[in-house]
């Protein structure tokens, strides 16, 4: 095997958390040598937020214009064209992964190594067989959709979220099982197109439930028929079927699995590296990103931590600057107020706590929830379909948590990140500024269920 040039930093990998790490690496003036054995960019700018989420928003146009409230104002829609609207979606992807990656490995001069890696022995590391030497390595090879145990599922041509955006044609009808975040925003992106789709699956077991009620009336309206049961085999057929734990059946021409993720380390011989992982196969590591060999590092969703493209290129960042001693102390990520989003229409976002988490983590809860019908801005809209829900500690009023349901959801999640941080209690959010008739003035009016009184509001009072 060939030998080349020392590096300090390797990274395995090309996405957020890898971007991340070898910008802070370089940052710090340390060398770092970027190796992909696929497609530069990860999951993110390839087969996740970019082309999943820019696919929704044209699936809501035109649902908008099918649901549109005010009729004095008549739109119309038609049958899609989803072979345009991929190569659009295409054509976007590989601007960004050019701007957003290859552009800027250049910038920061950090080459980027085609091939597979595979360590050989804890403290070497070769790509196509030629050792690849460094002081130091980090893992960030991300997650891939896993394969369920589903008995009759290798008999049929099913879909991951990855292949159903490459799709030519729009199916006639679609079976998605998975109730998470990948399955409900697929499930309404190809009901939106205009596609009879079924989902199997608990709607959003993660979230609050006052929020999943809002959905799953929501999906009702738009025509999905849902099944909140387990999946336990799936029969071959034009159409095909999926069977679940009760004996109900769902028929469909097509079928989309999305019902988790694996993290992506196969071809790494973790085992030859000393590396350790957990149950479902991801990589362990410590506050500091460190593995279980003090020579490797690891970062974004192959540790299996929340899976959001923020927070890969945060614990990427950490992950880095320890692996390479940049620091006076070692960085860790902090979590606190941590927001996430599910894309459908109406979001679904939360940020900090659930109430059933702050009662786990000891705190004496208390919990109110604003009606959108008590949001001038959803009125203004013709759409209340939704709730904003703030969980606070009793004994000190700072807010814990901020759940809501609404077509803007997740552009609330900053300012609520921000007053979780910042250890704000409910009585000072509802006597901050909030502009009037926009989404965000939830926060504010939701903080103001707090008070004793139940007497009605005025509209900015």
């Amino acid at each position: 095997m060939d030998e080349c040039c020392t590096s300090d930093l390797v990274v395995i990998g090309s996405g957020g958390a890898a971007m991340a790490a070898a910008i802070a690496a370089r940052e710090a003036g340390r060398s770092v040598t970027l190796v992909e054995a696929g497609t530069l960019g990860g999951t993110c700018v390839n087969v996740g937020c970019v082309p999943s989420k820019t696919l929704l928003a044209a699936a809501g146009v035109r649902h908008s214009a099918l649901a549109n409230p005010f009729p004095g104002a008549p739109t119309h829609a038609g049958p899609v064209d989803l072979a345009a609207l991929v190569e659009q979606k295409d054509e976007l992807v590989a601007r960004l992964r050019q701007a957003k990656y290859a552009d800027v490995a250049e910038a920061y001069g950090v080459p980027v190594r085609s091939g597979v890696a595979r360590f050989i022995g804890p403290d070497r590391l070769t790509v196509d067989r030629q050792v690849l030497p460094a002081k130091a390595y980090l893992i960030a090879t991300g997650a891939a959709p896993a394969t369920p145990d589903l008995p009759g599922l290798h008999q049929v041509d099913w879909l991951t979220s990855t292949t159903a955006m490459e799709l030519a044609e729009l199916p006639e009808s679609l079976i998605v099982i998975g109730g998470g975040y990948v399955g409900l925003e697929q499930a309404q992106l190809f009901a939106h197109l205009g596609s009879k789709v079924t989902l199997v699956g608990r709607i959003a077991p993660t979230a609050e439930p006052e929020l999943a009620a809002v959905l799953r009336q929501v999906f009702t309206d738009d025509g999905i028929s849902v099944i909140e049961e387990h999946a336990i085999s799936v029969e071959p057929g034009k159409p095909l079927t999926v069977l679940t734990r009760s004996g109900r059946r769902a028929s469909g021409e097509r079928l989309l699995v999305a019902t988790g993720r694996r993290a992506r380390t196969a071809a790494l011989d973790l085992d030859a590296a000393a590396v350790k992982t957990d149950a479902a196969g991801f990589i362990e590591v410590d506050a500091h990103q460190r593995t279980s060999n003090p020579l490797v590092y690891a970062a974004g969703d192959v540790t299996g931590g929340p899976q959001y493209v923020y927070v890969a290129a945060a614990a990427g960042r950490a992950a880095a600057l320890n692996a390479v001693g940049a620091g006076a102390q070692p960085v860790s990520v902090d979590y606190t107020g941590l927001p996430g989003v599910i894309f459908t229409r109406p979001q679904l976002a939360h940020a900090g706590l659930t109430e059933a988490a702050a009662r786990a983590a000891g705190h004496d809860v208390i919990a109110r929830t604003l009606d959108l019908a008590d949001l001038p801005r959803a009125l203004a809209n013709r759409d209340t379909r939704g709730v904003v829900k703030l969980v606070a500690d009793a004994a000190t009023r700072r807010l814990l948590g901020a759940h809501a349901a609404a077509e803007t959801a997740g552009d609330l999640m900053l300012a609520a990140t921000y007053a979780i941080k910042a250890g704000m209690t409910v009585e000072q959010i509802a006597e901050t500024w909030a502009p009037y008739l926009t989404a965000a003035e939830g926060l504010r009016l939701a903080a103001g269920l707090f008070s004793d009184s139940d007497k009605p509001r005025s509209c900015c009072a």
